[in-house]
Protein backbone atom coordinates (compact mmCIF):
# COMPACT_ATOMS: atom_id res chain seq x y z
CA UNK A 1 0.00 0.00 0.00
CA UNK A 2 1.06 3.30 -0.57
CA UNK A 3 1.93 5.72 2.40
CA UNK A 4 -0.03 8.40 0.79
CA UNK A 5 -3.33 6.36 0.81
CA UNK A 6 -2.88 5.76 4.54
CA UNK A 7 -2.37 9.00 4.91
CA UNK A 8 -5.36 10.25 3.33
CA UNK A 9 -7.81 7.39 5.21
CA UNK A 10 -6.45 8.30 8.78
CA UNK A 11 -7.07 12.14 7.56
CA UNK A 12 -10.25 11.33 6.28
CA UNK A 13 -10.81 9.20 9.76
CA UNK A 14 -9.64 11.68 11.60
CA UNK A 15 -11.79 13.87 10.03
CA UNK A 16 -15.01 12.10 10.65
CA UNK A 17 -14.17 12.00 14.34
CA UNK A 18 -13.61 15.13 14.50
CA UNK A 19 -16.27 16.12 12.37
CA UNK A 20 -19.05 13.55 14.85
CA UNK A 21 -17.21 14.65 18.25
CA UNK A 22 -17.59 18.34 17.10
CA UNK A 23 -21.50 17.72 16.31
CA UNK A 24 -22.57 15.14 19.09
CA UNK A 25 -20.34 14.96 21.75
CA UNK A 26 -18.76 18.30 21.63
CA UNK A 27 -22.15 20.18 22.90
CA UNK A 28 -22.68 17.92 25.59
CA UNK A 29 -18.88 18.60 26.22
CA UNK A 30 -20.18 22.06 26.72
CA UNK A 31 -22.47 21.78 28.02
CA UNK A 32 -21.13 19.94 31.23
CA UNK A 33 -18.67 22.78 31.37
CA UNK A 34 -21.20 25.50 31.08
CA UNK A 35 -23.41 23.46 34.24
CA UNK A 36 -19.72 23.13 36.32
CA UNK A 37 -18.67 26.89 35.55
CA UNK A 38 -22.37 27.90 36.55
CA UNK A 39 -22.78 25.49 39.78
CA UNK A 40 -19.16 27.12 40.78
CA UNK A 41 -20.18 31.13 40.18
CA UNK A 42 -22.95 30.00 41.92
CA UNK A 43 -20.99 28.43 44.72
CA UNK A 44 -18.99 31.98 44.82
CA UNK A 45 -21.68 33.87 44.86
CA UNK A 46 -23.12 31.86 47.72
CA UNK A 47 -19.86 32.34 49.71
CA UNK A 48 -19.73 35.87 49.43
CA UNK A 49 -22.98 36.16 50.46
CA UNK A 50 -22.25 34.10 53.28
CA UNK A 51 -19.17 36.46 53.72
CA UNK A 52 -21.22 39.68 53.64
CA UNK A 53 -23.75 38.01 56.01
CA UNK A 54 -21.59 37.18 58.50
CA UNK A 55 -19.58 40.59 58.44
CA UNK A 56 -23.26 41.96 58.88
CA UNK A 57 -23.86 39.33 61.70
CA UNK A 58 -20.89 40.72 63.55
CA UNK A 59 -21.60 44.58 62.94
CA UNK A 60 -25.04 43.52 64.18
CA UNK A 61 -23.28 41.53 67.28
CA UNK A 62 -21.52 44.09 67.94
CA UNK A 63 -23.94 46.92 67.96
CA UNK A 64 -26.02 44.77 70.56
CA UNK A 65 -23.32 43.97 72.48
CA UNK A 66 -23.02 48.11 72.37
CA UNK A 67 -26.65 48.44 73.49
CA UNK A 68 -26.37 45.92 75.94
CA UNK A 69 -23.17 47.73 77.45
CA UNK A 70 -24.87 50.98 77.71
CA UNK A 71 -28.24 49.62 78.94
CA UNK A 72 -26.34 48.04 81.79
CA UNK A 73 -24.71 51.49 82.66
CA UNK A 74 -28.00 53.48 82.45
CA UNK A 75 -29.23 50.13 84.89
CA UNK A 76 -26.33 50.68 87.11
CA UNK A 77 -26.81 54.00 87.32
CA UNK A 78 -30.26 54.46 88.00
CA UNK A 79 -29.46 51.82 90.51
CA UNK A 80 -26.87 54.15 92.42
CA UNK A 81 -29.39 57.14 91.90
CA UNK A 82 -32.15 55.24 93.65
CA UNK A 83 -29.65 53.69 96.45
CA UNK A 84 -29.04 57.47 96.70
CA UNK A 85 -32.14 58.21 96.90
CA UNK A 86 -33.59 56.04 99.35
CA UNK A 87 -30.34 57.13 101.51
CA UNK A 88 -31.64 60.70 101.90
CA UNK A 89 -35.44 59.47 102.28
CA UNK A 90 -34.51 57.38 104.99
CA UNK A 91 -31.91 60.39 106.79
CA UNK A 92 -34.93 62.42 106.37
CA UNK A 93 -37.17 59.88 108.07
CA UNK A 94 -34.89 59.41 111.13
CA UNK A 95 -34.71 62.85 111.43
CA UNK A 96 -38.25 64.02 111.42
CA UNK A 97 -38.62 60.70 113.54
CA UNK A 98 -35.67 62.13 116.22
CA UNK A 99 -37.68 65.99 115.70
CA UNK A 100 -40.60 64.50 116.81
CA UNK A 101 -39.31 61.94 119.65
CA UNK A 102 -37.69 65.26 121.09
CA UNK A 103 -40.35 67.63 120.41
CA UNK A 104 -42.26 64.70 122.90
CA UNK A 105 -39.44 64.66 125.06
CA UNK A 106 -39.70 68.02 125.71
CA UNK A 107 -43.26 68.07 126.02
CA UNK A 108 -43.19 65.39 128.19
CA UNK A 109 -40.54 67.91 130.33
CA UNK A 110 -42.57 70.84 130.25
CA UNK A 111 -45.97 68.76 131.56
CA UNK A 112 -43.92 66.80 133.99
CA UNK A 113 -42.12 70.22 135.13
CA UNK A 114 -45.74 71.89 135.17
CA UNK A 115 -47.10 68.65 137.70
CA UNK A 116 -43.81 69.08 139.91
CA UNK A 117 -44.56 72.72 140.13
CA UNK A 118 -48.11 72.06 141.05
CA UNK A 119 -47.45 69.71 143.62
CA UNK A 120 -44.97 71.72 145.35
CA UNK A 121 -46.77 74.52 145.61
CA UNK A 122 -49.99 72.72 147.08
CA UNK A 123 -46.89 71.35 149.53
CA UNK A 124 -45.81 74.52 150.17
CA UNK A 125 -49.42 76.08 150.41
CA UNK A 126 -49.93 72.68 152.81
CA UNK A 127 -46.84 73.26 155.06
CA UNK A 128 -47.50 77.33 155.18
CA UNK A 129 -51.11 76.91 156.50
CA UNK A 130 -49.48 74.08 159.26
CA UNK A 131 -47.11 76.59 159.87
CA UNK A 132 -49.36 79.24 160.47
CA UNK A 133 -51.40 77.19 162.11
CA UNK A 134 -48.61 76.48 164.46
CA UNK A 135 -48.00 79.63 165.18
CA UNK A 136 -51.49 80.90 166.18
CA UNK A 137 -51.96 77.90 168.32
CA UNK A 138 -48.39 79.38 170.25
CA UNK A 139 -48.11 82.77 171.70
CA UNK A 140 -46.60 84.97 169.43
CA UNK A 141 -43.09 86.21 170.27
CA UNK A 142 -39.49 86.26 168.16
CA UNK A 143 -38.18 83.02 169.41
CA UNK A 144 -40.69 80.89 168.72
CA UNK A 145 -41.83 82.21 165.44
CA UNK A 146 -38.11 81.86 164.53
CA UNK A 147 -38.11 78.07 165.65
CA UNK A 148 -41.31 77.96 163.38
CA UNK A 149 -39.82 79.36 160.37
CA UNK A 150 -36.69 77.12 160.56
CA UNK A 151 -39.02 74.36 161.15
CA UNK A 152 -40.79 75.11 157.99
CA UNK A 153 -37.64 76.08 156.00
CA UNK A 154 -36.53 72.23 157.07
CA UNK A 155 -40.21 70.50 155.80
CA UNK A 156 -39.50 72.49 152.64
CA UNK A 157 -36.32 71.48 151.90
CA UNK A 158 -37.18 67.75 153.34
CA UNK A 159 -39.93 67.65 150.45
Amino acid sequence: MNITITLIIQGLALFLVAWGVMKWGWPLIMTAIETRQKTIADGLAAANRGQNSLEDAKLQALEIIREARTKATQIVDQANRRGGEMVEEARGTALAEGERMLDAARSSITTETARARGELRSQVGTLALAGAAQVLKREVDAKAHAQLLEDLSQRIAAG
